[in-house]
């Protein structure tokens, strides 16, 4: 193997090398019976984020506005932290998403039942807010946080 090669591979990650090897993986989503595109398939990590920026930003503001009565640096974001909280719990809880994730064509489903009940929805918001849940994912793009409350971010 040419050196070029062993650093292709290596900046391609570890499922690229795989895949060269001749391993089959298949589409994310496969496992779980998702389609492959279209609505009902796995959320793409671009619109995780954007949905996410617009939901924190939304928070901020509230926090700033209602809360701390201007910006107070540390205390905003802990208001703004229990906000996001707060808001994510009562929407995905209850109608799938927030307004960042509606804003994006995202929604959070249940893998069961294809609802997101209101306690999945709060173990789902409690790991989304301690962040390194979130920043584990398995090979389906599915963050620890979802795996443990039994969801998926599928697109509308």
């Amino acid at each position: 193997m040419d050196n070029r090669q062993a650093i292709g591979s290596w900046l391609s990650g570890p499922r690229a090398a795989m895949e060269d090897a001749g391993a089959e993986f298949g589409y994310r989503g496969e496992q779980l019976g998702l389609p492959e595109s279209g609505p009902g398939s796995i959320a793409r990590p671009g619109r995780r984020i954007g949905a996410l920026v617009v939901d924190w930003a939304l928070c901020v503001l509230i926090a700033y506005g209602l809360v701390t009565d201007g910006y107070d640096g540390q205390s905003t974001s802990n208001w703004a932290l229990l906000v996001f909280f707060v808001l994510s719990v009562l929407t995905v809880g209850t109608v799938g998403f927030t307004p960042g994730k509606r804003l994006f064509g995202l929604r959070v489903v249940a893998l069961e039942s294809g609802r997101v009940q209101p306690v999945r929805g709060l173990v789902r918001s409690a790991l989304l807010c301690l962040a390194v849940p979130a920043l584990i994912w398995d090979r389906d793009g599915r963050g620890l946080h979802d795996r443990l409350a039994g969801t998926v971010e599928v697109r509308s």
